[in-house]
């Protein structure tokens, strides 16, 4: 079975409850055929699809067998080497700078516009936390976002009187007002897969921060085409890294008028002049605290198991998959939330809560969305086409 078998996406209609389910981008899209043999060799480091179909990486991802290798030896090392001395140290910082860079090219960025992070939260809260914004500001939104980006924002607004203005998310690229100093949306929905108008966005003429927990590593990131002043992104989701790892772009002409939110001795260039703030050159002053070893050698190992097809082949599939899941869950009669060429699908449910715990029994490991009518299933380069048409199939008698 080829890597590709079966993704090409038909051009009929798949009846009344079809709903956008199928991009112009999707539809225009060809996959390269010389990428990557068959599925099984990418799932075949995933000890958890011998027993489970995964489909929640939009919340956490697999973990690699490598990765949980990488970090059973940094804590084996710990344990009988001890974790201080100069070694350690420089190890820590090693493992930290080769982590940045690979985390740079997949985004396109350069090194020292790379700051990692917790999560993808705490990136957005650097931003928020480190412009000048104040009363009178105005933030504009969408309503779409994630917990994790409007929190931040509630916090500016409560605490520094800004305004935020919440618009629909296919039309905040054209919503910027004389008023609004930052735009700060998703790259993708959470809720249901939709891609940000980034075209619209570089437009507009306001600073854009992207919260990319649902774009790295699950769709193509190059922030120089996104055009944006800042993008925050998971470890633990696409990119199958450990829960606690996070990555922030900051564009190099940026970096010096972002106050670090939460500077600390790793923020410093000089820490015995802590007082004087002398900060480190490039993004590396905004980190999130000292590098944890074992989690840099786990985000390591999951990048080589996902890079040694080609992170686009890997990409590319996934979204192919999700988009071949959309048909079907359209083709036996569910209602699919409208969406981009991502790697989330939603569909409704009457008990949305229920329908998970249904198709957990049958072995799809999917979620619901909290406040909403919806099952979402995220689909990665790992997945199959026979669990997907066999999810689509199942899927209407755990949503009635």
């Amino acid at each position: 079975m080829s890597l590709f078998a079966g993704g090409a996406e038909p051009d009929r209609e798949a009846g009344e409850h079809r709903t956008d389910l199928i991009s112009r981008e999707e539809r225009s899209w060809r996959a390269p055929t010389d990428l990557y043999s068959a599925p099984v060799d990418l799932r075949s480091h995933f000890p958890v699809l011998e027993r489970l179909s995964y489909l929640n990486a939009g919340s956490v991802g697999p973990v690699p067998r490598e990765a949980a290798e990488a970090a059973r030896r940094e804590l084996a090392d710990q344990l009988e080497q001890g974790r201080g001395g100069k070694a350690s140290f420089e190890h820590a910082s090693d493992l930290a700078g080769r982590l940045r860079s690979r985390v740079a090219a997949i985004m396109n960025a350069d090194a020292g516009e790379i700051a990692l992070t917790g999560a993808t939260t705490d990136g957005v809260n650097t931003v928020l936390a480190g412009l000048d914004l104040g009363p009178g500001d105005e933030v504009l939104t969408t309503d779409e976002e994630h917990p994790g980006l409007l929190a931040p924002l509630g916090l500016a607004r409560k605490r520094r009187g800004i305004e935020v203005r919440v618009v629909p998310f296919a039309e905040v690229g054209a919503s910027a007002g004389p008023q609004t100093k930052l735009i700060a949306c998703s790259h993708v929905s959470w809720l249901n897969g939709q891609v940000v108008d980034s075209a619209a966005l570089g437009d507009c003429g306001v600073p854009v921060l992207l919260d990319g927990a649902q774009g790295i590593g699950a769709v193509p990131v190059d922030v120089r085409k996104l055009g944006c002043d800042f993008y925050a992104g998971s470890g633990q989701k696409w990119l199958c890294g450990p829960i606690g790892s996070g990555y922030l772009y900051v564009r190099g002409d940026r970096i010096e008028s972002l106050h670090p939110a939460a500077p600390g001795y790793g923020s410093l260039s000089d820490p015995l002049q802590a007082l004087e703030l002398p900060l480190r050159d490039g993004a590396a002053r905004f980190d999130g605290g000292f590098p944890v070893t074992h989690h840099s050698a786990w985000a390591l190992a999951s990048l080589d198991v996902l890079e040694a097809p080609g992170l686009d082949a890997v990409v590319g599939r996934a979204a192919t998959l999700a988009g071949r899941l959309a048909q079907g869950l359209a083709e036996n009669g569910l209602i699919v939330a409208p969406r981009g060429r991502s790697t989330l699908v939603s569909w409704e449910a009457r008990d949305p809560e229920a329908a998970v715990e249904s198709l957990l029994e049958r072995g799809f490991g999917v979620r619901n969305l909290p406040g909403t009518s919806y099952v979402r299933a995220s689909t990665g380069a790992w997945c199959t086409e026979d669990e997907l048409d066999r999810l689509a199939e199942i899927a209407p008698d755990c949503a009635a």
